[in-house]
């Protein structure tokens, strides 16, 4: 049916202004944040930023391992191995940092972080299962800051030997509380272990393993 030119332009100009308001009622409130991401985008670096991963635990010197003989650990028993790696010790440089490591005792892993020349934790590590840390004691004569720990080492053909670490806190204080954390850590993994039924449950929980008895001096 035709329409005058007037009739088609008043007709187009309704159905315009009803698609209009539909779109307006319809229409709903953009999402704050997006108002938002431009600007995140631009305070936002185009490089990602690497941070310094720290660790927490105590400073240290690591003096190393010594290969001992035994398997029953009394009082004592480190003095020689701690003497021997004290000996071997090179002389502190005036220039270089008096720590090597950080020492970190948790519940079932004890984590030696060893640090670079500016004092910053490097990726190497070396790790410590608690179950298999046979003692440990910080009261040595040849030096009261030192703590160190005998641990069943397993090798590839399934033996094992019994290494003796020694690492040099900054006092005797220091190294009193890593054994004491030594001894925490010890008392937390055996009762999760008792827990989980890998350790008889006759055995009482203020006991540790019979070659797991730290030794705080």
């Amino acid at each position: 049916m035709w329409q005058p030119a007037t009739e088609r332009l008043q007709h187009f100009q309704t159905m315009l202004k009803t698609k209009l308001t539909v779109l307006t009622l319809k229409k709903e409130p953009l999402p704050t944040v997006i108002f938002h991401e431009p600007e995140a985008i631009e305070l936002c670096s185009t490089t990602p930023l690497v941070k310094t991963k720290a660790h927490t635990g105590y400073k240290v010197t690591y003096l190393g391992k010594v290969t001992i003989s035994g398997s029953q650990f009394l009082s004592g028993c480190t003095e020689s191995a701690v003497s021997g790696l004290c000996e071997r010790r090179p002389p502190p440089q005036e220039d270089a940092l008096s720590t090597n490591a950080i020492l970190e005792i948790r519940p079932f892993q004890v984590r030696l972080h060893h640090l670079d020349g500016r004092g910053e934790a490097t990726v190497a590590m070396d790790t410590y299962q608690v179950a298999r840390i046979a003692y440990c004691t910080a009261d040595h004569n040849v030096s009261p800051n030192v703590f160190a720990w005998i641990y069943r080492e397993i090798n590839d053909d399934l033996t094992f030997q019994m290494d003796c670490h020694a690492v040099e806190c900054e006092n005797k204080l220091e190294a009193k509380r890593l054994a004491h954390s030594m001894m925490e850590a010890f008392r937390k993994t055996f009762q999760s272990m008792r827990s989980d039924g890998r350790i008889h449950k006759s055995c009482s929980s203020d006991e540790f393993p019979e070659d797991s008895t730290p030794d705080d001096g």
